[in-house]
């Protein structure tokens, strides 16, 4: 208890107002009425740390009438707008890092697929639950694309197969894996974390790809 009122003391003096700390019962935050009744900390500090926490909440409309608040009359028409989904779409393709492009694989073109066959496997390539990470909104279903059904638009026969279900892949089928993969021309492996593994107070140990998603990976490539 004397370190949390130590830090909650020391991160409002440094000029910190705001602790992320949702479902904890005893955050650092929740002493600062004890480190203000200690002098740990000045009235008039509290009063600076609140005042912009405040002039936030109200510019957003918090406090007003949910009439006068014009984010409430915004329906998905306009949220999934052409307009909207070009921008995401663009924000996407500008965020992608390419590590490597041996052979000049990339990009896969349409007008070199037909008659292609096209395997997409591991546990994010069609399972839209773990595709968002932390802090991500619940999106309308219709509107994910995961990389099996982005894939599936292309002019090419395309085969999947999740290996495992979900990130973790405790439990993993290489059969499953290597049908897909070794009937392909080109194979797409879709691996990572997701906040089923990793999320804000869940950090991990190492970065090494979760359960069996290495094993995956080399059975697909081999």
């Amino acid at each position: 208890a004397l370190s949390l009122l130590a830090g909650a003391a020391a991160a409002m003096n440094a000029g910190c107002n705001l602790e992320v700390s949702f479902g904890m019962r005893n955050n650092v935050f929740a002493h600062i009425p004890q480190a203000l009744a200690a002098g740990n900390i000045s009235l008039q500090t509290l009063r600076d740390r609140v005042r912009p926490l405040f002039y936030t909440r109200m510019r957003l409309g918090e406090f007003d009438p949910p009439a006068m608040n014009p984010y409430s009359a915004l329906e998905l028409s306009a949220v999934q707008s052409p307009e909207h989904r070009n921008l995401s779409l663009e924000a996407a393709v500008k965020s992608f890092v390419l590590l490597k492009n041996a052979r000049g694989t990339l990009p896969l073109r349409a007008r070199d697929l037909p008659g292609k066959r096209l395997a997409v496997v591991g546990p994010f390539a069609d399972n839209p639950r773990v595709l968002f990470g932390d802090y991500a909104p619940v999106p309308e279903p219709r509107y994910i694309y995961t990389p099996r059904r982005g894939l599936e638009t292309l002019p090419a026969n395309v085969t999947w197969a999740a290996g495992c279900r979900e990130p973790r892949c405790q439990r993993y089928s290489r059969a499953e894996v290597v049908g897909a993969a070794g009937a392909a021309d080109v194979v797409v492996v879709c691996l990572g974390t997701g906040i089923d593994v990793e999320t804000e107070a869940k950090d991990r140990r190492d970065l090494s790809l979760p359960g069996r998603q290495l094993e995956l990976l080399q059975d697909a490539v081999q």
